[in-house]
């Protein structure tokens, strides 16, 4: 053996013990965690329901970190960059697997770069409409988009989040021309939209009430089942586009390189916060449905994801320089 590498191994030798303390004191510190959209939206609410929850059980503060830009892309970027130590860690939403179809050149690689570590839950989107928008269905809706000059506007959380694929498809199996207006985040569209700047958004509202009150129309719900917050309101479906569905969701995820103990933790965590009532008042509010899955159940969903929308990123022409 060459003495160079003689040495190496006695390094390795001499960190092992080291590396294994830290790894069982986890979390010893404070934990980043890193959210790519605004405050206020689900992925916020629930970033923070999440983190709080780890505050509790583990007497560490998770911090929450709002770095909205580029459909997560930059918040990505800081995950991608962090110690695998598990003191960095992001909700992210649909974003997370399509940017890589969508950005022809990211600082980051999509699958290498994190580790998936649990499906949070995912959420049935409504087919909203401003009060100014004369349609009351979703099938005067389609009527009125084909006339519409110039074409009427959707709003969205950004290039590729799960509000713009969800209209992009909607667009598609309708066979209309819509105008798509990104935003940094789904809150900031939602308000842009309830403000009438929009004519319209696929997404799923912040409370019942912005629905209830009449602030906004609902004319359809894009799960393959009604949602039972909205018992009333038919699906996409059953409204007149066959087969069509686009759900929203989030995850957690760190970066790579996560030791196996520490995944284990924090995956195990993760899961019983999705049973924790204060998370779930949170999926509740916002009309999610828990789901608490494994990195590796969750890691299949991302690549699952990228593939079923792909062909809609094509044919919409999402690619972004």
């Amino acid at each position: 053996m060459r003495r160079g590498d003689f040495l190496k191994g006695l390094a390795a030798l001499a960190l092992a013990p080291t590396t294994l303390r830290a790894q069982a004191r986890y979390p010893d510190k404070q934990i980043r965690m890193v959210i790519p959209f605004a405050p206020g939206g689900t992925t916020d609410l629930l970033a923070r329901a999440v983190g709080q929850h780890m505050t509790e059980v583990w007497n560490q503060p998770v911090v929450a970190d709002n770095r909205a830009g580029a459909n997560g892309v930059v918040a990505g970027e800081i995950v991608a960059k962090s110690p695998g130590d598990g003191y960095t860690l992001s909700v992210v939403a649909m974003g997370h697997a399509i940017n890589p179809l969508i950005y022809k050149k990211l600082p980051y690689d999509g699958d290498k770069d994190f580790t998936p570590i649990c499906l949070l839950a995912t959420f049935p989107q409504l087919v909203l409409v401003h009060p100014s928008v004369p349609a009351k269905s979703l099938t005067e809706l389609i009527a009125l988009a084909k006339k519409a000059s110039p074409p009427l506007t959707y709003g969205s959380g950004g290039n590729g989040s799960s509000q713009h694929l969800a209209g992009a498809l909607f667009a598609h199996m309708a066979g209309i021309n819509l105008t798509h207006v990104a935003y940094k985040g789904g809150n900031p569209a939602q308000l842009d939209l309830m403000a009438g700047n929009v004519d319209m958004m696929i997404i799923q509202p912040n409370s019942r009430e912005i629905v209830t009150s009449g602030k906004l129309r609902a004319l359809a719900v894009s799960s393959a089942k009604r949602s039972p917050d909205y018992p009333d309101v038919p699906t996409v479906d059953e409204a007149g586009i066959a087969g069509y569905q686009s759900v929203a969701w989030y995850g957690l995820v760190g970066p790579k390189n996560m030791p196996p103990e520490i995944l284990k933790k924090v995956g195990g965590e993760a899961r019983r916060a999705t049973a924790a009532p204060s998370v779930r008042a949170v999926i509740a509010s916002q009309g999610g449905v828990v789901v608490g899955n494994s990195p590796e159940e969750f890691g299949e969903f991302i690549v699952a994801e990228r593939t079923r929308y792909e062909a809609i990123v094509r044919e919409a022409g999402m690619t972004v320089e």
